[in-house]
């Protein structure tokens, strides 16, 4: 199982591309969980993370959530793949990251 958090400031607009990132894992047989919190509450849940994803809107707090994140790879998703909705894209660089 991968787990994949997706961080935003508020966690509306990222929840649509779980769901695209969702149904790209279950198209490729990926045993994934994807879920996406507001930026207050990323510690909380970081710890459950195998990687973490940054919508561009919080791209500024990259450092800050690096520090948050441990070992846990951390990275800022492409604003075009983010304003697409591209699950697909988006996914790829998450399992990139992971390894």
């Amino acid at each position: 199982m991968t787990n994949i958090l997706l961080v935003c400031s508020a966690g509306m607009s990222t929840s649509m591309l779980v769901k695209k990132m969702e149904q790209e894992a279950e198209k490729r047989g990926v045993e994934a969980r994807i879920w996406a919190v507001a930026d207050a509450k990323a510690a909380e849940n970081v710890g459950e993370a195998d990687v973490m994803l940054l919508g561009p809107q919080v791209r500024f707090m990259l450092d800050k959530m690096r520090g948050i994140a441990g070992d846990t790879p951390v990275d800022v998703i492409d604003m075009r793949v983010y304003g697409a909705m591209n699950g697909a894209a988006a996914l790829d660089q998450a399992l990139a990251l992971i390894g």
